[in-house]
């Protein structure tokens, strides 16, 4: 069993998948496939994602990219990184169906290349027509919260709100934003990008996100199968925290062990 599945704890739904852990990996920017491999094994994620768009067409056999994921142990979750408006992204969304036999699908509709956060438009506007069309879209978004409602209700599987700029290692800049999400939200909310480390999945997780997605956290990390291994920790921990809830905030101290009862306490 994965360490970041509780057991006392569902399984992701998705649509039509269930995934054990609610950790999900990117593929991309690794020194190495057998890198991005051993990472994804330390991470214990099910479901990893790949950008149909860069997918490497003039490999060998036994040294492609996809030769080093293992489609029997993880689910792919293609994504249409790289797509700056509706119809490029569903053009993509489309070829990636074929070429992968999956309506799982990552939709990025970016605005511009130098923040590369979403489009809000052509974002929801996409999200129509890919979720009429069959698709389990789980879509990439600001941390809007009435952006976040309106991609549900064009059929969003699941909202995934940035934490910070992708590729940033910002963290969860706005947690107030998120957690409203989380609290408006009838399907998944999994963070997408800003993690920088072990420690943004966990505050993540805190606020009751069902899921984190991340890449460059563990592909740019000195040691990404160390960090990979980091995550899956804290995406657990934070669950385990979530779940138990924290204790209530207090402004003034109050002491760890009771007086009351002990022998010359003031009364």
């Amino acid at each position: 069993m994965s360490s970041t599945a509780l057991p006392d704890d569902a399984p992701l739904q998705v649509g039509a998948f269930r995934f054990r852990s609610r950790l999900f990996l990117g593929t991309g920017k690794y020194a190495t496939y057998a890198l991005m491999r051993d990472a994804l094994e330390a991470s214990g994620t099910d479901c990893v994602t790949v950008a149909v768009r860069r997918i490497p067409a003039d490999e060998k056999p036994g040294e492609r990219f996809l030769d080093f994921i293992d489609r029997k142990r993880f689910t792919i979750l293609p994504n249409t990184a790289g797509c700056f408006d509706a119809d490029t992204a569903v053009r993509a969304a489309r070829l990636a169906r074929e070429l992968l036999d999956t309506d799982l699908l990552k939709l990025e509709v970016l605005g511009d290349k130098k923040t590369l956060l979403p489009d809000p438009v052509d974002t929801l506007r996409a999200t129509e027509i890919l979720a009429r069309e069959g698709f389990t879209v789980m879509v990439y978004a600001s941390d809007d919260v009435r952006l976040a409602k309106r991609l549900e209700d064009a059929g969003a599987a699941a909202v995934m709100p940035a934490g910070s700029p992708i590729g940033s290692g910002l963290g969860i800049l706005n947690p107030v934003n998120v957690r409203l999400i989380v609290e408006q939200a009838r399907v998944p909310v999994i963070v997408d990008a800003g993690v920088g480390q072990a420690s943004d999945v966990a505050v993540a997780m805190e606020l009751g996100c069902d899921g984190v997605l991340l890449n460059t956290a563990v592909a740019a990390a000195q040691d990404p199968v160390r960090m990979a291994h980091a995550v899956r920790l804290a995406c657990a921990a934070g669950r385990h925290s979530f779940l138990a809830g924290r204790m209530a905030k207090r402004l003034m101290a109050a002491p760890s062990s009771p007086t009351e009862g002990v022998i010359g306490a003031s009364a």
